[in-house]
């Protein structure tokens, strides 16, 4: 059954494995193992990058298409919510039509930059998504009468998903049931649903098709495959499950604005997540985004313990300050690149996959061990 559910695309790593399942284990259990709303936020933060990251994968890492514009899909799906739900009210009626509409938007942007450019390659097309998701950016700070401009937008969300919500009376294993929590599970839920069905695409025929362009879209071509088609089908997809993500987005915030989705450093991590945890791999998705997000949410916090250590120490004492907590976020960046080049699951699949030595054969009974030295 676990191989249906995968799609039969096995971690094939004792390793890779054991990750996963710790780290399926736990974004499950987080709101009762560490309760608060700090380690929630992170723990959400994560579930919506690894469907935003594994959605961008099929772009670059199956399809080998660099795009620059994908942030905008993360914030038409941010944005639908948030304006549905601001000027509807808080329903869920407001909630289905945002993310219908953002996702009916997100279809017909990402077919006319696929139909218009994808013909053209490699640098071109990634400046062309570039221009396109500056011009969306600009256009969405401008329109302060319909997406809040600079500012932003907040909004309400159903009355099941508030924190003054409490369906259960008493605790349950010493946590506070209310809508927060409801909402992180709502959130879990979809994430982990999202990342199946992307596994099922990229594992499909149409996936290997993918795969096949990456390689060399020319010999694709030659043996029939319009390689137009299924470059810009693969660019809707990836669209597609990117408004999810940015309406999972606003939903968990019930927040938007230009900074928290549409930002050009977002679209820079996403870039260095898919490079750390592996390229044309969804498990390198959730395992480079549970990396990047805790790193840029703990590191500054494990920096500031240990600076009382090196106090008084001049240089050093200033390197391991908590202010410097971005050079060291890079420096572990780069180590991560230059160690593991084709990303942490492809070197774990590359580690366990290593020929065993071959111990020498036994001679055969009966014959003297100096004959079978010689």
């Amino acid at each position: 059954m676990l191989k249906h559910l995968l799609s039969h695309d096995l971690p094939r790593s004792r390793w890779l494995a054991a990750l996963l399942v710790v780290i399926f284990l736990g974004l499950l259990l987080v709101p009762f193992v560490m309760p608060g709303s700090r380690s929630l936020n992170v723990a959400a933060k994560i579930l919506i990058f690894i469907v935003l990251v594994a959605s961008y994968d099929l772009l670059l890492g199956y399809t080998g298409i660099v795009s620059f514009a994908h942030t905008m899909f993360f914030g038409i799906g941010a944005y639908g919510i948030a304006i549905a739900s601001a000027r509807m009210g808080a329903s869920w009626s407001a909630l289905a039509v945002g993310a219908g509409a953002a996702l009916l938007l997100s279809m017909l942007l990402s077919l006319l930059i696929g139909l218009f450019s994808l013909r053209v390659k490699a640098i071109y097309y990634a400046m062309i998504t570039l221009a396109v998701a500056a011009a969306f950016q600009t256009l969405a700070s401008q329109l302060s009468h319909f997406t809040g401009g600079e500012d932003g937008m907040s909004f309400r969300v159903p009355e099941s998903l508030t924190p003054s919500f409490e369906p259960l009376q008493s605790p349950l294993f010493g946590v506070t049931v209310d809508g927060r929590l409801i909402t992180y599970y709502l959130v879990f839920a979809a994430a982990a649903a999202l990342v199946l069905l992307m596994l099922r695409i990229v594992n499909s025929p149409f996936g290997r098709v993918l795969l096949a362009i990456r390689e060399n879209d020319f010999r694709a071509e030659a043996i029939g495959y319009r390689t137009v088609v299924y470059r810009t089908l693969s660019n809707v997809m990836s669209a597609l499950f990117a408004t999810l993500a940015g309406c999972l987005l606003a939903l968990w915030l019930r927040y938007n604005g230009p900074d928290t989705s549409l930002s050009f450093e977002i679209m820079l991590d996403i870039l260095l997540i898919v490079v750390i945890g592996g390229m044309g791999t969804i498990y390198g998705a959730v395992i480079g985004s549970v990396l990047f997000v805790l790193a840029q949410n703990y590191l500054q916090d494990l920096m500031r313990a240990a600076s009382g250590t090196f106090e008084g120490l001049g240089l050093i004492s200033e390197l391991v300050s908590a202010d410097r907590w971005l050079l060291w976020l890079g420096v572990l960046f780069v180590l991560c690149v230059y160690h593991f080049p084709s990303g942490i699951v492809g070197k774990l699949r590359q580690s366990s996959q290593a020929p065993a030595a071959v111990p020498p054969a036994a001679p055969p009974q009966g014959q003297p061990q100096a004959a079978a030295a010689r």
